[in-house]
């Protein structure tokens, strides 16, 4: 697990590049905020996070299955995990911003994803 990254994934820098190219601009992993969001565009009060689907526990998602062993450990971990981004999704709204959270799989679809990000982003 040493090797699994927090910061520059692929889906993320896919998301990042989409929004850049649609002419927004954004600061990366505010750490004075919860949960230290993928992408920060404070002017306009929005988050960005960008979620793997295994790691985050999409639900209905294929990519989000269980491994077979040791059921236990990836249970209480992926499930912590989970509460933890409900908790700074809650603590973020709280604070006055507006988050999206774009999954791993919702990638592939980019139109649609272009059109989701863009419709959030012009929203007041």
């Amino acid at each position: 697990m040493a090797r699994i990254r927090g910061k520059d994934t692929k889906p993320e820098l896919a998301v990042r590049r989409m929004v850049h190219a649609m002419g927004y601009r954004y600061r990366l992993h505010r750490r004075d905020l919860p949960g230290k969001p993928d992408m920060t565009l404070s002017g306009r009060r929005k988050i960005i996070f960008v979620h793997g689907c295994f790691w985050h526990r999409h639900k209905g998602c294929r990519l989000a299955s269980m491994p077979k062993s040791r059921k236990k450990y990836w249970k209480t971990k992926l499930e912590g995990n989970r509460l933890r981004d409900q908790r700074n999704r809650y603590a973020l709204k709280r604070m006055g911003w507006d988050v999206l959270v774009v999954w791993e799989c919702q990638i592939k679809n980019s139109a649609a994803l272009e059109k989701r990000i863009k419709k959030f982003l012009d929203r007041e």
